[in-house]
């Protein structure tokens, strides 16, 4: 089914720096004008090269526009996640989490079968803009894995 404009975001639990950082979407962007970014994987090239930094230089400039939390997700365990972020200066800009059973990409319908290339299901990259738990803006790239309305300055003019 997925998720679409105008839903509420699932109560699921991700992880940041370790397994025990148990971070619940609802929780996170409760009460709160945020920005939800995904990506193929963690230190993939597109996603290393192009998507993540683009959102770590536009950070200010996102909270600027009254976002108060910007955090990215991959289907990674969460040490590789933390590792990606402190390899592109993410710290204290951007949230990273790890989706480690895909249960938000796969709730989101955002769910990719790379098997193939990075071993198991991975998730489409897309940017979502959500005020108080409600998602406002979704992109998702039409084939799953390029970059154009998912990167930052394309969800920069929406804010």
């Amino acid at each position: 089914m997925g998720l679409k404009v105008g839903d509420k975001l699932p109560n699921i639990t991700l992880y940041e720096g370790t397994p025990d950082g148990k971070v619940v979407l609802t929780e996170l962007f409760d009460k709160k004008k945020g920005l939800l970014f995904g990506v193929p994987g963690a230190f993939t090239p597109g996603c290393s090269k192009t998507h993540l930094p683009g959102y770590v230089e536009k950070a200010v400039e996102i909270k600027g526009k009254g976002v108060e939390v910007i955090a990215c997700m991959a289907v990674n365990d969460p040490f590789v996640m933390a590792a990606w972020g402190q390899a592109h200066k993410a710290d204290g800009k951007i949230t990273m989490l790890a989706d480690t059973h895909a249960e938000f990409t796969k709730a989101a319908g955002l769910d990719l079968d790379l098997a193939a290339v990075l071993g198991n299901v991975r998730c489409k990259r897309f940017a979502m803009i959500i005020e108080d738990g409600i998602i406002r803006e979704f992109e998702v790239e039409p084939d799953g894995t390029g970059m154009t309305c998912s990167l930052a300055p394309s969800i920069l003019t929406k804010l």
